[in-house]
């Protein structure tokens, strides 16, 4: 009889404490669950992208990210629109047939774009990811054929793509670098990532 008032002293202790516990996770349990939350950054990732390109020099590439992704606007030189007509028989998908990345039908051209000059792609390799780096000066170089007329190099498996984007023949990569739906607001302003008119 004489441990009753302890065990209810201890049940007294052990409640009040148990609520504690349960305010204090539950004030430690808002902010965890906020930040699950998408933030309004995170929320625009998947909006348009405009793009100014008045700037932008024959020879130049900028890059803009969109969803994520780091999408490649270059204005192509009149030689390095001439040499897609040499790598057309060295492509694998010249016309950009296959539907891994559906090209829009604006963009099923030799140059893969609205206007011949001006590409716009995603800089993503489509074998496992990486981010192909420019070459595009043309001629022999470290691994790249002696008749290299000038693209793109995937540092990692060794994948290559002309100034279309499209991926030479026996290569890792199964397709060429995807064209995201983008549009011209005016002539020097681009929107990446919508197309009132695509038929994708």
């Amino acid at each position: 009889m004489s441990d009753t008032p302890v065990d209810a002293s201890k049940r007294t202790w052990l409640i009040a404490s148990g609520c504690a516990g349960a305010v204090g996770g539950a004030f430690t349990a808002v902010p965890f669950v906020s930040s699950f939350q998408p933030s309004e950054k995170a929320k625009a990732a998947g909006a348009a992208v405009e793009v100014d390109i008045s700037a932008l020099k024959p020879g130049e590439k900028v890059t803009v990210e969109w969803r994520g992704k780091p999408v490649w606007i270059m204005k192509r030189t009149p030689e390095q629109l001439e040499s897609l007509k040499k790598t057309q028989a060295q492509v694998a998908d010249p016309n950009s047939d296959r539907k891994t990345y559906p090209t829009p039908d604006y963009a099923r051209n030799q140059h893969r774009s609205i206007k011949p000059e001006i590409l716009v792609a995603v800089g993503i390799c489509s074998h496992l990811g990486c981010s192909p780096s420019d070459k595009l000066q043309a001629g022999p170089q470290p691994s790249l054929p002696d008749d290299w007329q000038g693209g793109f190099l995937c540092p990692c498996h060794g994948s290559t793509f002309d100034v279309a984007g499209r991926v030479f023949k026996n290569k890792p990569a199964p397709d060429n670098l995807e064209v995201p739906e983008h549009m011209y607001i005016s002539d020097t302003r681009l929107l990446i990532g919508e197309d009132k008119n695509s038929k994708a």
